[in-house]
């Protein structure tokens, strides 16, 4: 007698995909994302080169950081307003001149007030992570697991860009001219802003105009801000601290893999953490994968303090980054959910602004600890900066009166 034929239900990314229009967004908006991990490192190998100074190359990238910090959130309340095609299309030309002129005013051997002024124009690139999640959460509105899949996909293509774009920009700007990483990320970043904003089937809607408060203004944003804050310390402080160690070791080259391989930790997780199924709310589950998180940095603290070798700290550094992509996730999932409709891009904007901060923060304490103590000591910064995460979230819940969490509000992987 025959048997039945069997059909296997797609998986949770397969039916995410399967909607019209979700995968011309999606390589669209990977095409722009990828250059966020080129332009810091081009940056500095460029003016370093040209200039000689890794001072100068710092400062002028510092300062690209915290122009970001003031104007990204403008620009994602002007997306909000005004759609994004509108919007991201010129901000994204505007940005893409500033990283142009920054290459012409060394070129021309300009004053160096000038690369300062060319670099803070690079300002105004626009979220792309958020625009497209911005979009996810329109399409996928009152499905909440595939929302999570969706979200846990977002947060692994950050973490996919963040380790090859580096990787990408340092073998431009060594392989050909200083000025290739800088030029190939402008054009990489046009070109995907491009296809991505094309896809106008799938962009949101400007939502009507409302009275709405300020997402800094909304209930229980400033403490998930200042969390975000303090993760952006955690992962600012391992990439300083994990560069010091490798060439403490003499192998200060093998930096880049062993930071690739905490990226390829994060993003694994993130993929696998988007199938699950989750019973719990975001806000349960945020105080659980934030003690996951404290709880496997101390690996690498361990591996360099009671066995300082780069073989040790691999594995170390690759099971710490697995906590990473699910924290992150949840706390992108209560971002969205505490942010009003008509303003979503700019709350996801001021998390990631949050970030990046803390990203700043965590380098600059980490490289002081590096050179007042030991790289080995460094790696306490992470777990300390995870620790404050952790109690901000718990103070956070205490004060909004929500009971502790059970122990299954984050599921093990």
């Amino acid at each position: 007698m025959p048997q039945p034929h069997l059909t296997r239900r797609p998986g949770p990314y397969r039916r995410l995909f399967a909607r019209p229009g979700t995968r011309a967004f999606t390589l669209g908006n990977l095409v722009a994302r990828l250059p966020m991990g080129m332009f810091g490192v081009s940056a500095v190998v460029m003016i370093a080169g040209s200039r000689g100074s890794y001072a100068l190359a710092g400062a002028v990238t510092a300062t690209g950081l915290a122009a970001t910090a003031l104007v990204a959130p403008w620009i994602a309340r002007l997306v909000d307003r005004y759609g994004q095609a509108r919007v991201a299309v010129p901000a994204t030309l505007t940005a893409a001149l500033g990283s142009l002129a920054l290459v012409l005013c060394l070129h021309h051997d300009a004053p160096d007030w000038t690369l300062f002024a060319a670099y803070a124009a690079t300002a105004t690139t626009p979220n792309t992570g958020g625009m497209s999640r911005a979009r996810w959460a329109h399409l996928l509105q009152g499905d909440s697991d595939a929302l999570h899949t969706a979200n846990s996909f977002e947060q692994a293509a950050d973490e996919l860009c963040f380790m090859l774009g580096p990787v990408l920009a340092a073998f431009l700007c060594g392989t050909f001219f200083p000025e290739a990483g800088t030029l190939t990320g402008s054009v990489l970043l046009l070109t995907g802003m491009l296809l991505f904003t094309a896809q106008r089937a799938t962009e949101p809607p400007v939502a009507p105009r409302s009275k709405a408060r300020s997402p800094l203004r909304s209930p229980g944003m400033p403490a998930l801000l200042a969390a975000f804050l303090a993760t952006g310390g955690v992962f600012g402080a391992t990439e300083v601290v994990t560069i010091a160690f490798a060439d403490g070791q003499g192998h200060r080259t093998a930096a880049g893999v062993l930071l690739g391989l905490q990226a390829a930790g994060s993003c694994a997780a993130g993929l696998i953490f988007g199938t699950l199924k989750l019973r719990a709310p975001a806000d349960r589950r945020l105080p659980w994968c934030t003690a996951a998180m404290a709880a496997l940095l101390t690996l690498p603290l361990l591996a360099a303090t009671l066995a300082p070798s780069l073989l040790v700290l691999a594995p170390a550094l690759l099971l710490a980054g697995m906590a990473t992509a699910p924290t992150m996730v949840t706390g992108m999932a209560l971002v969205q959910q505490r942010t009003p409709a008509d303003r979503l891009n700019e709350g996801m904007t001021l998390a990631v602004t949050a970030l990046l901060a803390g990203i700043a923060g965590g380098s600059a304490l980490g490289g002081w600890t590096v050179e007042r103590a030991s790289a080995a000591t460094g790696f306490g910064i992470p777990v300390a900066a995870a620790a404050l995460a952790l109690l901000i979230t718990l103070l956070s819940r205490v004060a909004r009166g929500v009971s502790q969490p059970s122990p299954q509000a984050c599921p093990s992987r």
